[in-house]
């Protein structure tokens, strides 16, 4: 037998894709694919919830089945920090993505095969947690893949970012073909298809993927791996109890996830601050992330009622007809991630020409919840009117303005959030972040019970009033706050 040690797996070098190392091809397939099945189901959900019987739905009124989308939403990104943890301190990133892309998988089926409610409720729970996993693992496994003076790493990310963005545009028409050809059952199982094409692409090339990959950066002491399995059953069990006793109920799942969220938010901020782990020097740039929180919480409760509000809007207001023939619902999630793939290099250019010249951060935060506020204006003109009132190339306009707002803060977030993050404690900074998405997604959902389609001026100008408030805040209170992040811009 042989006592030689193996040797540590060296990154991928060649330039096979675009460019890029070959292993990257693996990581792009499986997150274009997840993004492909998680939007085009997600294009479909919230009209299969409403929908009457006769049209294939469950006949859900839109206020409860608003709420269900959105706090489904903001369970993903809660799950986020749950697969994070995981990946760090048991079982690495790569693994986690891998185990992640299977249940997903399953959500997906349990959606298309399981009949009604049940359906929904095993669907969506698996689909948030393995969402979760993935979106958390997936980046830091493309990070693995480049040493950290290799000149690709940037053109990788974006290259990346271009797979999330093409099957996010996708899914919507592909699924929304087959819900109004076939039924929604059939959209569904073309998700779980897209993801199952993933996942069999994953399981073969996940093994040139480098050791790093699968490296667990703070492993749990074997001693408390039983009071996590305790921990977690518990945890499982409390919830079923809770849903067998009408505690929690479809009605009030988002005010639920909501309070979660905030608690878990509070209590992140509260452990790093009184931390004696950090300098006074961090304690202050987590004092000024903190109006960046909050105004991300109000730009995403807005930006994320694309799935929500103008998904029913889409349906009753939005003239839907191409040279006689309409148009699926869930199409209308087609056209953001068009700009998106448009866009990005646009403001990548601008902020490179720009450089030291560019806005600070609290300045593109004001910015984007102005922006997202004014978008909302936009739906003015066109409220008050009946069915195909709305011209499509209006909603086009207006989600050009989400766009915009989307690219002023969500990349710039998570780029500013490692910045100000102190070194002990950088996880759980960038799990801020996701918590801010997390609870802007739920109190989308919750808002929904706000929208009246015969009245909709109050509750297009008050949410668009608000955010635009939000952002002039944030803009007047520029230098306290860049006071408090000590030098990070």
């Amino acid at each position: 037998m042989s006592t030689t040690s193996p040797q540590p797996q060296t990154r991928d070098e060649n330039t096979r894709f675009f460019g890029q190392p070959w292993s990257l091809v693996h990581v792009f397939g499986v997150e274009m694919w997840e993004r492909f099945s998680f939007y085009g189901m997600q294009g479909i959900l919230l009209i299969y919830l409403y929908y009457s019987v006769t049209e294939g739905g469950l006949g859900i009124p839109k206020a409860v089945a608003g709420g269900i989308v959105g706090a489904y939403g903001g369970a993903v990104y809660l799950s986020t920090i749950l697969g994070a943890w995981i990946a760090d301190r048991l079982f690495g990133s790569e693994r986690v993505l891998f185990v992640s892309a299977m249940v997903i998988v399953a959500g997906h089926v349990a959606l298309a095969a399981l009949p009604g409610l049940l359906g929904v409720g095993v669907g969506l729970i698996l689909v948030a947690l393995g969402s979760g996993g993935l979106k958390a693992n997936a980046t830091a496994v493309v990070g693995t893949l480049y040493a950290p003076d290799d000149i690709r790493r940037d053109a990788g990310f974006s290259l990346f970012y271009l797979g999330i963005n093409l099957g996010a545009f996708l899914g919507p028409i592909l699924t929304g073909i087959l819900q109004t050809s076939l039924g929604f059952h059939y959209g569904f199982g073309l998700a779980a298809i897209g993801m199952t094409l993933g996942l069999v692409q994953y399981s073969f090339g996940r093994r040139s993927l480098p050791d790093e990959a699968r490296h667990v950066p703070n492993p749990l002491p074997a001693a408390r791996y039983p009071m996590v399995g305790i921990i977690a059953v518990a945890g499982i069990a409390l919830i079923v109890v809770l849903v067998l006793v009408g505690v929690i109920r479809a009605d009030n799942l988002a005010p639920i996830v909501i309070g979660v969220t905030a608690v878990a938010a509070i209590a992140y901020f509260a452990v790093i601050l009184s931390s004696r782990r950090i300098t006074s020097t961090e304690r202050s740039r987590v004092w000024g992330f903190l109006p960046l929180f909050i105004t991300s919480v109000a730009f995403w409760s807005l930006y994320q009622q694309q799935f929500t509000v103008l998904t029913v809007y889409s349906d009753e207001r939005l003239n839907r007809d191409l040279f006689g023939w309409e148009m699926p619902v869930s199409w209308v999630q087609s056209i953001n991630p068009v700009f998106i793939i448009i866009l990005s290099g646009v403001f990548a250019v601008i902020w490179t020409r720009l450089g030291k010249r560019q806005p600070s951060t609290p300045v593109k935060f004001g910015l984007a919840a102005i922006i997202m506020g004014s978008a909302f204006l936009l739906f003015l003109p066109f409220s008050g009117g009946g069915p195909n009132s709305t011209p499509l190339l209006a909603i086009v306009g207006i989600l050009f303005v989400f766009t915009v707002a989307e690219l002023l803060l969500s990349p710039v977030g998570l780029s500013v959030t490692t910045k100000l993050a102190p070194s002990v404690f950088h996880t759980q900074m960038v799990a801020l972040f996701f918590l801010s998405v997390a609870l802007g997604t739920a109190i989308s959902g919750w808002l929904v019970q706000f929208y009246n389609p015969d009245d909709e001026v109050p509750y297009f100008s008050t949410l668009g009033a608000i955010a635009i408030l939000v952002g002039i805040g944030l803009l007047l209170s520029v230098k306290p706050v860049l006071k408090l992040m000590k030098d990070v811009r």
